[in-house]
């Protein structure tokens, strides 16, 4: 039966104590809240979720528990990276694990040619049952004809992007074949997310539904919708600002993520290294944020509705 992805996208943190052991109850909370307040799947162990930092065994661990957690109410896409043969080991503990399908981050360190690019990726749709999602950023940003030479694979079922150049992305998709399908994976993909959806690219990622998901869900019904005006209130209000403080610290996109969870009254501990927490006066600027969104939020549930 075909993945589908329907709704906001989450990608949840990974919890560990102070020692960076992993907290595996923690993460079950952290799933089961995101898929209860209605998320359209769960990927679990991707960048927001310091993939680089964790051991296969944990990965293992958090994979089967998404999946338990999710209970078949939405699909559980797991990531996997490094070089090939790592990354088919990363992809048999999500197939054992339950997984409904694989996020293929770039792989580690190298600067490929396309061709090298190709062959990697087709090497780990070859080895594994689950459907493969591209993830296009930093080291791996493929050509038109490359994308749609993997699409052809019967394993390749879509491209996430998190590169940001829309020309690329508008040549991708007139060249791949009509199936493939497109995520917008930019960090804090709401500011770019109406110029991907005159492309055609409805799914995003939301990395703020993690700690407010109400207001990750208001937004992306207004632009799904074509209800502009009530996201740009928000993203002016909220995103803009969120993304500024983004731009103060290396890392940011995973640390603040995980300091609003925390912020939010869910204690899933730090980041793990190289990564370091933000600082105390960034996360008071955070809180103060996270509390005008909820002020945002409520003014638009207070607006009469205009139909």
């Amino acid at each position: 039966m075909p993945v589908t992805f329907d709704g906001l996208l989450f990608f949840p943190v990974t919890p560990c104590d102070e020692e960076e052991r992993l907290d595996l109850e923690v993460f079950r909370r952290h799933v089961r809240q995101g898929v209860e307040a209605g998320c359209g799947a769960v990927f679990a162990c991707c960048g927001t979720g310091e993939f680089p930092s964790l051991s296969l065994r944990d990965y293992t661990a958090c994979v089967a528990a998404a999946v338990e957690e999710a209970a078949g109410r939405v699909p559980v896409v797991a990531g996997t990276g490094y070089g090939t043969a790592m990354a088919l080991e990363f992809a048999r503990a999500a197939e054992d694990g339950g997984a409904s399908a694989l996020l293929a981050l770039p792989p580690y360190l190298v600067q490929a040619g396309q061709h090298g690019l190709r062959r990697h990726y087709e090497a780990i749709a070859d080895g594994t049952r689950l459907p493969v999602i591209l993830y296009q950023r930093d080291n791996a940003v493929f050509e038109p004809e490359t994308v749609a030479a993997l699409a052809e694979h019967p394993g390749v079922i879509g491209l996430k992007d998190g590169y940001g150049d829309l020309g690329l992305m508008r040549r991708i998709i007139e060249a791949a074949p009509p199936s493939l399908l497109y995520f917008n994976g930019l960090p804090t993909a709401e500011l770019s997310q109406a110029g991907y959806r005159d492309l055609g690219v409805v799914r995003y990622s939301s990395a703020v539904f993690c700690f407010l998901p109400d207001l990750a869900l208001a937004c992306y019904e207004a632009l799904r919708d074509g209800r502009d005006d009530v996201a740009n209130r928000l993203i002016e209000g909220f995103y803009r600002p969120l993304v500024d403080l983004r731009g103060e610290g290396p890392g940011y996109a995973v640390s603040l993520i995980k300091a609003g969870v925390r912020l939010r009254g869910l204690d899933v501990g730090p980041v793990r290294r190289p990564l370091s927490d933000p600082s105390p006066e960034h996360i008071d600027r955070l809180a103060a944020l996270i509390d005008r969104g909820l002020a945002l939020l409520d003014e638009l549930e207070r607006s009469p509705d205009p139909a």
